[in-house]
Parts: C-alpha cells; structure tokens; sequence
C-alpha cells in the first residue's frame, strides 16, 4: 500500500512538472536500445529476467497467487467495515468478474514478458543444450499458465517480427500441443541435477502430468488416456527424482525451501535483490503482528472461508500450522534469543472487540464478502509461509511451485479415476498426511473415504446484520448442499488440507465434478458466493487491455468486452 501511495505521489508530480520530451535514459532496464543481444553477458542478464518475470507473475500485486485463491472456498478477501478492501476482491469471490478485472492484466503482461525474453535468448542461443533447455521450459511453463488461465493465447517462438507484427491467438488444443511438444523435447537436456531455483527433468514431468490431469477440464472431454500419462509423468519423479517428503509440513514454507528434500521446482525470493510475497502483511491485523515479532504494521485483509476451517478434523495439525484463530499473544525470547511466536500476554485491542475481552480474538465467523462486510476482528488468518521475527513480513520467503506431495497425490488420482490399484493410492495419501497427525489411525485414508463425499459443508453462508457483537438468526442465510455428491470428494477434501494457499484450488475445483456433471467450482455455493450451472467462469476473459491493443483477438466465450 506504501508503494502505491508513493507512486500516486511522483505521478502528481510529474503531471505538474513534463514537459514535451518524452525521451528517457533507462539505466535499470534490459531494453534492445541498452544492451547487445549478442553479447553473452547480455544473454545472461536476459535469462534472469525471464525468471524475474515469473515472481513478478506470481506476487506482483493480484498476481498467480490471487488468482488461484481468491476465487476458491478456502480463502477470501471481504471488505473490512473502517478500512477498505474489498473493491476487485468482491468479484473474485463472487465469481462475478469481466475483462475490466485487475488480476488478469498483471498476469497477461507478465508472462508474456516472461515469454518475450526467453524468445530473445533462444533467438540467440545454440540450438541445443542445457541454456536452450532451460529457456524453452520457462517458455512453456508460462503457456501452461496461460492456457490453465485464459485457453485462447497466441504462441510466439521469436521476436524477429516484422514492423507492425499482431500476434493472432490460438486454440487451447494448439497451446496444449505445443507445451507437449516442447517439454518432452527438452527432458533429456534438463538433465536430472537440483539447483534451487532452476528447472531439471523432473519439473517438465510435472508441468506435463499438470497438463495432463487437467485435459480433461480444459477441453470438456472423457479421455482416460490422458490420466494414463500423468500418471507416467509423476511415476518419474517419484522413481527416479530422488525427492523424499520433508521430516515436517512447514519445512516447506520456511523462508528459505533450497534445503527441503520435497521441493521439485521453486521460485526463489529475498527480502533485499527479490521482495515479493506478501502474504502476512495482507492477512494479519496490524496489532497482530506482535504475535510474531515481526517489523510493521500488517493491513487486515484476507482471511479463511469459515466453511473450510470447520471441515479440518481436530487431530489434523495442518489446520494449526496454516491458520491462526482465536486470542492472539504476543510474542517472547527465550533465554537463547529464539524468538517463539504466540508465547506471552494476549495482545490488547479494542477495536471489534466481539469477545469482551479487550484482546486480540480472531472470530472463527465472519459477516459476509460485502453486505455489510467482515468487522475487523473476524476470520481467521493464514500463517502457512514462514513469518521470520525482525522482519517486515514475508516477502522474502520462497515458493514451492512444485512438491513430492503433488506428485503423489496426482499418481494417487489417475490411480483413483482409472480404477485401479486403489488401495496404493489411498496409501500415498495416507503417507502424506502421516507427518501432520500424532496418532497414525487418524493419519489413515481408505479407498471408501477418498472415493466418498467431501466433508465441506457447502451452501451459501452470510450474515446481513450489523454490529460486530451482532449475529441476528433473522439477517443469516444458509443454505445446505453438502459434499455427499461429489465424485471423489474425500480427495478433493484432502488436496485442500495438504495444499490450501499453494495455487492449487481454482484447478481442483475445476476438475472435480459432482454427481449431477457440474464441476465444484460452478455447482457448488459456499460463503457470499452462488451455484450456477455456467461454464465459463472455468476460464478467465482475455483482458480489455489487450483485446483493445489487438484487433485480431477475439474475447472469450461467456465475456464481452
């Protein structure tokens, strides 16, 4: 929020103080006017950008994470009565967004970007090797990104364009074929080292098992085929990537993940060369903030989707791990200097104050999305990225794009939806859940609990009332759905658990379909938010921006522009 206001203030500025020469000398960026693209230096600065172009597209402001998230029945952003929010958020959670949307043309520019410069490099690059490898698997990784995000995207494999060159838009079946194509060429020149941070074979077999697993929804169809080679693709890894699962569930949310056995592929961050992450300043109060030791004033926004907290079973310690809820303490140094979070006396605050206590109390219940909104107190938190005390929050902390876990549990699905060797995939469930349960019979999944319904509790949630003390029976609305109808729902219930906040449940609500052959993600309610039986909020529209920038390009089925 500083950064926009700062940059609010040097446009006024500016807009005072230009004059009719708009020529500019840009020292800080990579530009054909600044650099020789045959230099190798130069091509080495140019492949950094296409990784910097990834964390921009993962957090800048209403980046990938967003995406994924703030339309899920797992995590929400409402508006908070007396602060703000709310605005684009609103729409996400609604389903309710156009072309006009703000979290669609940050991603749109940046994975474009992210193809641009990789097209550069491998306009100079040999035409083989592990550069060229690498190049062409970014390229690739942002074409899933793409097609997983709006379908119809045009494919370019150079920037030695004519003048006056529109890009013309492709099919989804095009895109998919060329990242097919492209990430089976290149397996073998990925080789098999891990470097933190840097593409090997494995994370093109999983971008093609993700690929795979989801051809099914991208393209309405009924092909088992296609579970047949995710399922190839994820046996790889796990064969052959040498990856283990990390001794504890929050070894994979530290800070730093370059350590964490599981960890396949990542985006590296650092809180001073590469700031990104976000995540704590935007869901914890700001008089939260003690409870961690952290440096700063979090902004209260985002919190979990009641429905989803209530489905955790208690013996189940990722609920604790991910979410804080309840009295709020703050933190205290042991006699070794170790900060420990949550340890000392309850945090004052009086703001809210739905308890009575005079204390920090973050409410398992929440009034609504916007009408009235949510009160300052209510929700609970997200606190899966590690907060390091000293800090200004997370925006240091890497991402774990791709886990064993995943692996596992994507080799535990075809398994599931081919029929066959059911009980090795309730084993591999079962295995990833045993480290996050003191008692290994709570740990255990059979064939029956994955194949059954979702514990969620759908149907739509809302207090209309006003008053943070104030839970009118006359202002609730609740309806019931229910899980039971869910084909799969025990494993759509454990992929939530195992990876909320991991840019996964946009997808798997768009995969798993209930029993009436409407995807979750349409079907079902849940907080503020209605069931329908339209399809085309699977995908998002082609931004405004650039459908305005391109005649050629033709708007997604279901939007206007």
């Amino acid at each position: 929020m500083k950064y926009i206001a700062t940059g609010l203030t040097a446009a006024f500025l500016l807009a005072f103080s230009a004059c009719t020469d708009l020529e500019e000398t840009v020292y800080d960026r990579l530009t054909d006017k600044t650099i020789d693209v045959s230099d190798p230096d130069a091509t080495s600065s140019m492949m950094g950008e296409v990784y910097a172009q990834l964390r921009f597209l993962y957090w800048s402001w209403n980046g990938y994470f967003d995406l994924m998230e703030e339309c899920s029945d797992t995590y929400m952003t409402p508006l908070r009565i007396g602060i703000g929010w709310g605005d684009l958020y609103i729409p996400m959670h609604k389903h309710s967004w156009n072309s006009s949307q703000g979290h669609i043309d940050g991603f749109w520019s940046y994975a474009f970007s992210g193809i641009n410069y990789a097209n550069k490099c491998l306009d100079i690059l040999p035409e083989t090797g592990s550069e060229q490898a690498e190049m062409r698997f970014m390229r690739a990784l942002n074409y899933y990104l793409l097609l997983d995000v709006f379908r119809n995207v045009p494919i370019e494999t150079t920037q030695n364009l004519e003048a006056g060159y529109l890009p013309k838009q492709n099919t989804p079946q095009e895109v998919f074929d060329f990242c097919v194509a492209e990430l089976n060429a290149i397996k073998d020149d990925l080789g098999s080292e891990k470097r933190h941070g840097y593409a090997n074979r494995f994370a093109a077999c999983m971008v093609l098992a993700k690929l795979y697993l989801n051809y099914n929804a991208y393209f309405k169809a009924g092909d088992n085929s296609c579970y047949e080679k995710a399922l190839a693709e994820v046996e790889e890894v796990i064969a052959d990537g040498g990856y283990t699962l990390a001794p504890h569930y929050l070894d994979n949310f530290k800070a730093d993940i370059a350590t964490s056995p599981e960890v396949i592929f990542a985006i590296p961050l650092d809180n001073v060369n590469a700031s990104h992450n976000y995540l704590s300043n935007k869901c914890l109060l700001g008089a939260g903030a003690e409870a961690y030791g952290l440096n700063g004033n979090p902004w209260n926004g985002s919190c979990a989707v009641p429905q989803f907290i209530e489905s955790y079973i208690p013996e189940d310690k990722r609920s604790g791990y991910t979410w804080t809820g309840g009295e709020q303490r703050k933190a205290t140094t042991d006699a070794a200097g170790n900060v420990i979070p949550q340890s000392g006396d309850p945090i004052k605050f009086a703001d809210d104050d739905w308890s009575g206590t005079g204390n920090l109390n973050y409410s398992l219940k929440v009034h609504s999305i916007d009408n009235p909104g949510a009160y300052m107190q209510e929700g609970y938190r997200f606190v899966k990225s590690e907060i390091v005390p000293g800090t200004a929050g997370t925006y240091g902390n890497d991402v774990a794009f791709f886990r064993l876990a995943d692996a596992m549990f994507i080799k535990a699905e075809c398994l599931l939806r081919l029929g066959r060797d059911k009980q090795a995939a309730a084993d591999l469930v079962t295995a990833v859940r045993a480290r996050a349960f003191d008692d290994p019979s709570k740990a255990t999944r059979t064939v029956a609990d994955l194949e059954g319904g979702s514990r969620y509790d759908y149907g739509r949630r809302e207090y209309t009332c006003e008053g943070y003390a104030n839970w009118y029976p006359a202002a609730y609305t609740a309806t019931s759905e229910g899980g039971a109808d869910i084909i799969l729902g025990g494993l759509l219930d454990d992929l939530a658990w195992e990876f909320v906040g991991e840019h996964h449940r946009r997808q798997d609500l768009i995969r798993f379909k209930m029993a009436d052959g409407r995807n979750v993600f349409n079907g079902k309610s849940w907080f503020c938010k209605n069931a329908t039986s339209e399809t085309h909020w699977d995908y998002f529209p082609i931004p405004l921006s650039a459908v305005n920038a391109n005649v050629s390009f033709e708007q997604n089925e279901g939007y206007s522009d």
